[in-house]
């Protein structure tokens, strides 16, 4: 059947009737052709209408059937705690795949307060250990919030509504949130100023997301990383005095690095809704 508004055509009553009574005869290629027509044809959607108002109480039926086998089993089911709401709003700012990446960071953080101040085997002049891994401390962690390999539930989280972007960024804040203090706590310790290595975490943890929407956050962060290590912490190791991307004159660059990180997430947001981008 093909049916067109603009020729006069319309659906049949009684193909109607069938389509709502959801008659088992009605084939495959009717069924497509009368839903086909109704997108485009008003006065047929109007006698749809009247027709599912006509077997209201057919489907008035069927519904009493199906809650008559629900009830029993909805009144029986024990209410939910609630810890577990807890623990739904805590998965939507954090992953528990997450835990062992936090715990990984502060060991890190605590050996290299213990290299600084293992002093008898460190010559005079070389940078802090602790403000060497500032920058990078919380890339791992933020990897961890939104990758595919490393959460199991990455598809469910972002398939949901309110997935995407605005999961990422909930839970990369979450992240900050926890590492930041640990950074000043430690730096504290090993007298690091937090002047010298905020602005750049901070740079490195939103470049991460945007780079994030093109290789994925976890390539992203780690490539980072090892970008980190092999151009600043190995080099420092063999050479005496503070790097140059940790100098105060370096300040302008980082803040420039951040606004352009932040311009390209805004503008790449969408990417993040793309389970293929991850």
């Amino acid at each position: 059947m093909r049916a067109r508004e603009h020729d006069g055509d319309h659906i049949a009553a009684e193909l109607v009737r069938r389509y709502v009574c959801d008659d088992p005869a009605l084939t495959v290629d009717e069924t497509w052709a009368v839903e086909a027509h109704l997108e485009s044809c008003a006065a047929c959607r109007e006698q749809l209408a009247s027709g599912v108002a006509e077997h209201a109480g057919d489907v008035t039926a069927l519904l009493e059937g199906v809650w008559a086998e629900l009830d029993p089993a909805v009144a029986a089911s024990a209410p939910q705690p609630a810890g577990n709401r807890w623990l739904r709003h805590l998965h939507a700012w954090a992953s528990p795949v997450m835990l062992p990446w936090f715990g990984m960071t502060a060991l890190m953080l605590l050996l290299a307060l213990a290299v600084d101040a293992w002093t008898p085997l460190l010559r005079e002049g070389y940078p802090s250990m602790v403000l060497l891994l500032a920058p990078v401390a919380p890339l791992s962690c933020v990897a961890a919030a939104w990758s595919r390999g490393l959460d199991p539930a990455h598809e469910v989280l972002a398939g949901a509504a309110r997935g995407g972007v605005e999961l990422v960024l909930r839970r990369t804040a979450a992240v900050l949130v926890v590492v930041i203090p640990l950074l000043l706590v430690v730096g504290w310790a090993a007298g690091t100023s937090p002047a010298r290595w905020l602005l750049p975490c901070l740079a490195f943890t939103v470049g991460s997301l945007a780079l994030g929407s093109f290789v994925g956050i976890a390539r992203a962060a780690f490539g980072l990383i090892a970008l980190w290590a092999g151009a600043v912490i190995l080099p420092s190791l063999f050479a005496a005095g503070s790097p140059l991307p940790l100098e105060p004159s370096a300040t302008p660059i980082w803040g420039a690095a951040l606004v352009v990180g932040a311009v390209v997430l805004a503008a790449r947001s969408r990417a993040y809704a793309w389970l293929g981008s991850q």
